[in-house]
């Protein structure tokens, strides 16, 4: 595997305001991994670092053993699409042939079947777009572009589900075709989770979780019922939150459950539901809020 991204101690202070502070970690290629993170957790800027559209303030980014900032060889194998992306007055087919040029692995077939799929008129000013056609033709752009490293800053903005969908299953068509690292931006996690290899939680600027998605499936699990039997059930166990109403308990437990542990919790009377990667997500934000050592790693 080749190391895509090498990202150490990174931060970036505006005035007054720290957006991002000592982000660590590597992602090797090939690899979907999810950024996750609420509105203005630090998302965008952490982005626009890794494509060397932004300054950080401290630490270092690598793009394939390289600095990318005014790096063209770099820059060149990489492609960032931006929610709020800004085109030039031209029409849509111009953009095309404008990004046909920019990116070496373009692939002028795969954009020709995405305008199609999205119903992208090829003639209409792009300043005449909806909201969700310009969606489109980020995502035609950088879907069709094939960069060694791509990355998607909340790339279905003005999307419905259906043409959402129909993203992911192109996305996963074309990385299961031509393996490439991709970084996908989003809060919409649990839509995505098929997709992903690898999820990094960020929550305002800080890394609060790093886990391959395989490690966070079935990491959890939501014990309710009765409250002295959701205290026994817990007992001695890691627990990320509890809260209870009347006789009833609702606490988010830690660990695997085998069989042993399910036999207990229906000799209790306890409702056990597996806690879900949006959900954990939430919950490594939390615990980022709480006094004492938080950790950005989870097995």
């Amino acid at each position: 595997m080749t190391r895509a991204l090498s990202v150490a101690g990174v931060g970036r202070r505006y005035r007054g305001h720290q957006a991002l502070a000592d982000v660590t970690f590597t992602i090797d290629s090939p690899c979907i991994a999810g950024l996750v993170g609420r509105n203005g957790a630090g998302k965008t800027t952490l982005l626009r670092i890794l494509a060397g559209q932004e300054f950080a303030t401290a630490g270092s980014v690598h793009v394939f053993g390289a600095r990318p900032l005014e790096n063209d060889a770099v820059l060149r194998r990489m492609i960032l699409v931006r929610e709020d992306q800004i085109y030039p007055d031209l029409k849509v087919r111009h953009a095309i042939a404008a990004a046909s040029l920019l990116y070496p692995n373009w692939d002028a077939d795969l954009a020709g079947a995405l305008l199609d799929a999205y119903e992208l008129p090829p003639n209409r000013p792009i300043k005449k777009l909806s909201r969700g056609m310009r969606t489109a033709l980020g995502i035609i752009v950088g879907l069709a572009a094939r960069a060694e490293l791509t990355l998607f800053d909340e790339p279905y903005a003005g999307l419905d589900a259906v043409a959402r969908t129909l993203f992911y299953d192109q996305l996963l068509a074309d990385y299961t075709a031509h393996p490439r690292c991709i970084v996908l931006s989003t809060h919409l996690i649990d839509e995505a989770a098929a997709l992903l290899d690898r999820v990094l939680v960020i929550d305002r600027g800080r890394l609060v979780l790093d886990s391959p998605t395989d490690d966070l499936r079935g990491a959890a699990t939501t014990v309710t019922g009765p409250a002295g039997g959701v205290e026994r059930f817990v007992a001695g166990r890691t627990t990320l939150s509890r809260h209870t109403m009347g006789s009833q308990t609702r606490a988010v437990m830690v660990g695997r459950l085998d069989e042993r542990d399910r036999e207990f919790a229906d000799h209790l009377r306890l409702r056990l539901e597996e806690v879900t990667l949006q959900q954990l997500a939430v919950h490594a934000a939390e615990l980022q809020d709480r006094p004492g050592p938080t950790t950005a790693k989870a097995s």
